[in-house]
């Protein structure tokens, strides 16, 4: 187990347990939300330096996002994989992109990732704070040898 995924796996579950002990204790305070969430990345065969890479079925883009209202403290994505897909993908080319969108499904930011040349099991980007001018959805999106393999969206509103 590499440390990159060690730590996300730490992360994922001290969000997890946080957000679990917050909940019974109904404490009184600021309003504070986040969301995790995963979706599939189907199985896909691309071609680096001639050669033919395949993604099998297995492999999830999970985004974690973090704040209160249109103040978001931080983003977290990456990919996770299980099972067979986790000893034998390769993501080359590969870049996170993180956009967004008002209520009414209008692309107003994208915050392109650096693209990454080189071949990872386990792409993963984070970003900052930042206030966003509207409601509406931030997104995560995977594109790998430039073509957009994943997006898990999350919904902000009041």
């Amino acid at each position: 187990m590499s440390l990159r995924r060690f730590v996300r796996g730490a992360l994922a579950a001290t969000a997890v347990l946080g957000f679990a002990a917050v909940g019974p204790l109904g404490a009184a305070g600021p309003a504070h939300a986040g969301a995790l969430g995963s979706t599939a990345i189907g199985t896909f065969t691309y071609e680096v330096r001639g050669a033919a890479v395949k993604v099998p079925v297995g492999c999830f883009l999970s985004h974690r996002i973090d704040g209160s209202g249109k103040r978001v403290s931080g983003q977290l994505a990456g990919v996770d994989c299980v099972g067979a897909a986790a000893a034998f993908s390769r993501f080359c080319n590969w870049r996170i992109d993180f956009a967004y969108a008002d209520t009414n499904g209008r692309a107003y930011r994208t915050a392109r990732g650096a693209a990454h040349a080189e071949c990872d099991g386990a792409p993963l980007r984070r970003v900052g704070a930042r206030t966003l001018p509207t409601y509406g959805k931030a997104c995560a999106k995977l594109f790998v040898n430039g073509k957009l393999r994943a997006t898990q969206c999350h919904y902000i509103t009041k």
